[in-house]
Formats: structure tokens, sequence, C-alpha cells
């Protein structure tokens, strides 16, 4: 077995904290794509694949201003300007 320094030991405590932060973020980017497509479905039905597609590359800066757009949107395209 072999030994592992406190620099090392360190190190390895640096990267699970990095990876948990980063699945944290991602997980709330998740959680975010889901809510808003069932908002734009309830809200204006079936959704085409281009909206799928642009939400499924959003941002969290995007699927906020999304999020709000639909409160005022007419159509679903209004959502997305």
């Amino acid at each position: 077995m072999r030994y592992v320094t406190n620099v090392e030991r360190m190190g390895i405590q640096k990267g699970i904290r990095l990876g948990q932060q980063e699945g944290r973020q991602e997980g709330k980017l998740e959680e975010g794509r889901i809510l808003l497509k069932r908002l734009l479905n309830k809200r204006f039905k079936a959704l085409s694949p281009w909206v799928h597609e642009q939400l499924d590359q959003a941002t969290q800066g995007e699927l906020e201003q999304w999020v709000e757009n639909t409160l005022d949107a007419a159509s679903l395209e209004d959502v997305f300007r």
C-alpha cells in the first residue's frame, strides 16, 4: 500500500470539493431545464424539437430570462427573444 502525503491528500480533497460543486451546478441547471419545459408545456402545449434543443443547450442566465419572458409571451417564439 502506497503512502499518501499531506500535499496529495489536500489535492485529492480539493478535487472532490470541485467535483461536488460542479455536480451541484449541473443539477441546478438540469432542474431549471425541467421546470421550464413543464411551464412551457402547460402554457403552449406540445413543444417543438427546436425548443428542446434551446433548453438543452441553455445557460443558467438564459433559463432565468426565459422564465421571466414566459410570463408575458404571446407565443412560444416570444419566450426565446
